[in-house]
């Protein structure tokens, strides 16, 4: 005989690990070291990074660092020399290389040709 009731979920003692496994099962677990990942957000917060920001950035760098098999510190030591300028440019282009390729991360330059050039050129 039907009803209009709801029906009654039984919880069993392995449905808990059966749901996590589940749940979990196409995320990898990523680690890293505390000390480098401390290094890089200390890293961008001190060239003016926001927190959030210092994060994100340190987060993809650490992960390409890891797939192109280079030591973080490397990475670091090359971008010292960098000015503010550079350096932005250079997190912009790792940040699109690590993002969806329908949007991408960029900044607007300023254009130096005189106006009487630029009349001449067509878009």
């Amino acid at each position: 005989m039907a009803a209009n009731l709801p029906t009654q979920t039984i919880k069993k003692a392995s449905d808990r690990e059966v749901r996590q496994f589940f749940d979990n099962y196409f995320t990898k677990k990523v680690s890293y070291p505390t000390n480098e990942v401390n290094a890089v957000v200390g890293f961008f917060k001190k060239r003016g990074f926001d927190e959030e920001a210092a994060i994100a950035v340190a987060g993809v760098l650490l992960q390409q660092a890891k797939i192109d098999d280079v030591k973080i510190f490397k990475v670091l030591d090359t971008l010292e020399g960098l000015d503010q300028v550079k350096l932005s440019a250079v997190v912009a282009e790792v940040m699109n290389y690590n993002r969806s390729k329908t949007s991408s991360v960029g900044f607007k330059r300023e254009d130096t040709r005189d106006k009487l050039e630029r009349r001449n050129i067509i878009y």
